[in-house]
């Protein structure tokens, strides 16, 4: 497995990390096969693992803390913050009150007493990024957390984020989490970019694309989707907006594409992925151990200028098919209250 810097925290990262969303009931329920998923990663050179307070209401972390039992030494260890965790309007966001709470909590369902990566999971409008990063700055100065990222900020929020920390005398935020895939390019125009400038390590999510690059959704078979995928993320399915439709005519063109380099579609997309040199780490999410061992294979896989160009080609640098994919959406987008004079 190779392995990276992360930005410039000096921390040793392998470039794939797992993903621990579906572990739990969202994916795989079975605690102790979810345990061997997460040694096997480990035994197979990943020492990076990142999770969330929300992944299945809190039992992610729960069964993450399980498997590092007598093993946490081993493990850079990335946790999240923001979602909601229960119905009190104080038990989300990213206020000092709940991250407060919000990192004490996590800190006992993982067994550990230090956080390697604390990220803040979603930009909040309602509360200012002075705040965040001052008490994320304390549990850096506590010994709770070694490093601070956010996930899925807009590259002005970057900016605003580092700013804030310079002119107040607080920890900068060390990583950015963005979606990142074949399908999912936006954050090569000013993100990607943005975190070089300011060394940031990126480690990016999803770059299956929920898995329409594993081949399993194509236009000659019946698309079926579980419960995760009906509820939680159709819009990234939904056949009634373009961009999906065009993912299927892409996928065609991918599959035909890996088959002249001699790779299968899952080992082309992620290898895309890590060929960014702004890249760290790309989060895989796998369910069973038969998947994650053939996404570890294809952290030796390196693509050519002529394939990446190709993939240019198919989906121009800088490209969301479907914009939705990206996950946030600004409020001012959503609510016209927002954006117009009373």
């Amino acid at each position: 497995m190779h392995t990276t810097t992360l930005g410039r925290t000096g921390i040793t990262v392998s470039r794939i990390a797992l993903g621990t969303m579906m572990l739990g009931k969202w994916g795989n329920p079975d605690h102790d096969e979810a345990v061997r998923l997460v040694h096997t990663a480990l035994d197979g050179g990943v020492n990076f693992i990142d999770t969330a307070d929300m992944y299945s209401e809190g039992e992610s972390e729960v069964i993450v803390g399980k498997a590092l039992k007598g093993r946490r030494d081993e493990v850079i260890l990335a946790t999240k913050v923001h979602f909601p965790m229960g119905d009190d309007p104080n038990r989300r966001g990213n206020s000092r009150r709940w991250i407060r709470k919000a990192v004490e909590d996590s800190l006992r369902r993982l067994g550990t007493d230090y956080i390697d990566l604390y990220q803040i999971h979603r930009p909040d409008p309602a509360t200012d990024i002075d705040e965040t990063l001052s008490v994320l700055s304390d549990l850096v100065r506590e010994g709770k957390v070694m490093a601070i990222g956010s996930s899925d900020f807009a590259a002005e929020q970057l900016v605003e984020a580092r700013w804030t920390a310079e002119r107040r005398g607080h920890v900068p935020f060390h990583t950015e989490q963005p979606p990142y895939s074949i399908f999912v390019r936006g954050i090569e125009r000013s993100v990607l970019p943005t975190a070089e400038r300011y060394g940031m390590g990126v480690l990016t999510w999803s770059p299956l694309a929920s898995g329409w690059l594993t081949g399993k959704y194509r236009k000659t078979r019946e698309m079926e989707l579980n419960d995760f995928r009906r509820s939680w993320i159709s819009h990234k399915f939904d056949q009634q907006l373009p961009g999906n439709v065009r993912k299927f005519e892409v996928v065609e063109e991918l599959v035909k594409l890996a088959e002249e380099a001699g790779l299968s579609l899952t080992h082309l997309a992620l290898a895309f992925v890590l060929s960014h040199r702004a890249v760290s780490s790309a989060i895989i999410g796998p369910r069973t151990v038969e998947q994650l061992d053939d996404l570890l294979a294809a952290a030796e896989v390196t693509l050519d200028d002529a394939v990446l160009d190709r993939i240019d080609e198919l989906v121009p640098p800088g490209t969301d098919l479907n914009p939705s994919d990206a996950d946030y959406t600004p409020p001012h987008l959503l609510d016209a209250s927002l954006r117009r004079r009373k």
